[in-house]
């Protein structure tokens, strides 16, 4: 077995923490989870979406999920109301107050990035993204037991 160290999910780990620990400070400050904002990037890239699809793009696990969106809507940053051609269905959207935390958050995350990518380098961090993209899809394609999806909250 490999060494503990070199395994890939401990390396995977260790890059996201390093990673996360330079936006945690910007997104405390601005009283938002990482889960929070992930919620709030993704609406603001999709307009308005399913609560299900939701879930998946920002790779959280229903009840997770729920407790966000309702601290989001409380905090009137995410509206929420139900497909009408489809009562059960829930479609959820960024609020005008959403957009302007985000505006808010911006300068502060791509100044991050600018320093993230000046010391990795912009070829270097495009051909991890690549890769990262490819790994990703080579393993959809890997059969799996389907065990590991009460992980993905903490992701």
């Amino acid at each position: 077995m490999r060494d503990f160290s070199q395994s890939l999910p401990m390396s995977l780990l260790r890059a996201r923490e390093g990673v996360m620990r330079h936006f945690r400070p910007s997104l405390r400050a601005h009283f938002l989870t990482e889960q929070q904002w992930r919620i709030l990037r993704a609406l603001a890239a999709s307009g308005e979406i399913e609560v299900t699809e939701l879930a998946r793009v920002a790779f959280l696990l229903g009840p997770s999920l729920s407790r966000i969106l309702r601290d989001l809507e409380e905090r009137k940053l995410i509206a929420r109301h139900l497909l009408k051609s489809d009562l059960r269905r829930n479609i959820v959207s960024i609020t005008a107050k959403g957009v302007k935390l985000i505006e808010t958050v911006a300068p502060s995350s791509e100044a991050i990035y600018g320093e993230m990518t000046k010391r990795f380098g912009a070829r270097k961090l495009a051909e991890l993204q690549a890769m990262l993209h490819e790994l990703e899809a080579c393993l959809q394609a890997m059969p799996s037991d389907g065990g590991d999806e009460a992980d993905i909250s903490s992701a």
